[in-house]
């Protein structure tokens, strides 16, 4: 059973929006990256959005695809991150967790194993970013028989037509695109249109609404929530920490005072990193 609408409701009586920091498994290698998770819950990520490396990014921009190269690079793939995903779930039960994965994966595995193997693993729902609402119907059948949320992106400056589709088709909630273009705090985002946009989802009955692409700071997490968003996701933000502190973590001996110094860090940067982007939700 999806944990999304215990979350929104939560979040709703609080009266507050959602913050959702995204982190490439495996990045910088799988056990790095599952302590780099933990600090993000300690932060007070209200879910997580969870990458799985893939050889050809095409919606991320510069700082996501060096995570996919790092993680990759580690020897990451689908089935070694779902085991992180699982002890995730075990420590965090009622915590929402999604995963982004480019659909080539759920092809090569089958969209029924796929599926299925999510859904043990304790994953709630699935973004394929390459996948539009249009070629989605496999998938979301597949979703549905594992109890897999299918969520669908509405782009900006979407149709109507668009919109009412992946109304329909969205579970758990609606990704929806702040700008054109791919991943990255290089572009900011932006909120015109999207009050138009979430109200015309909200008449079609969709899922609460997240805005994503280009939420690096706290003012932008809090322009989107003004603007009617349900919540806030943020990746190269995020992925940028990770970055900064990838060399001399891998370069360091596990176990080592060294490792131990630079991962205190780093968790240190991403637990003040999301608590600040969770306090602009209020």
């Amino acid at each position: 059973m999806s944990r999304y609408p215990q979350m929104f409701q939560r979040l709703a009586d609080a009266g507050e929006g959602g913050f959702v920091p995204f982190v490439m498994v495996g990045d910088p290698d799988a056990g790095l990256s599952e302590a780099v998770i933990e600090a993000l819950i300690e932060g007070g990520a209200d879910a997580l959005e969870l990458g799985v490396p893939f050889s050809d990014p095409v919606a991320d921009g510069p700082t996501i695809q060096r995570a996919h190269i790092r993680a990759l690079e580690a020897g990451v793939g689908f089935r070694s991150a779902l085991e992180v995903v699982a002890r995730v779930r075990e420590r965090h039960p009622e915590l929402p967790i999604g995963m982004l994965i480019y659909g080539n994966v759920p092809f090569a595995v089958g969209l029924e194993t796929f599926y299925r193997e999510c859904a043990q693993a304790g994953i709630d729902s699935v973004l394929l970013p390459d996948v539009p609402v249009r070629e989605g119907d496999a998938f979301s059948q597949a979703a549905e028989a594992a109890g897999i949320d299918a969520v669908y992106i509405a782009p900006p400056s979407a149709s109507p037509d668009t919109l009412a589709g992946v109304a329909a088709a969205s579970h758990g909630y609606v990704y929806a695109v702040s700008r054109a273009g791919v991943t990255g705090t290089e572009t900011a985002s932006s909120t015109i249109g999207l009050a138009e946009a979430v109200a015309r989802l909200r008449a079609d009955a969709a899922a609460p609404v997240m805005l994503g692409f280009g939420i690096s700071t706290p003012e932008q997490v809090a322009e989107a929530i003004a603007a009617g968003a349900d919540g806030a996701i943020s990746g190269s933000a995020v992925v940028k920490v990770v970055e900064a502190h990838a060399p001399a973590l891998l370069s360091a001996p596990a176990g080592s005072p060294e490792r131990t110094t630079e991962l205190e860090a780093l968790r240190a940067e991403l637990i003040e990193l999301v608590s600040a982007m969770k306090a602009a939700t209020r």
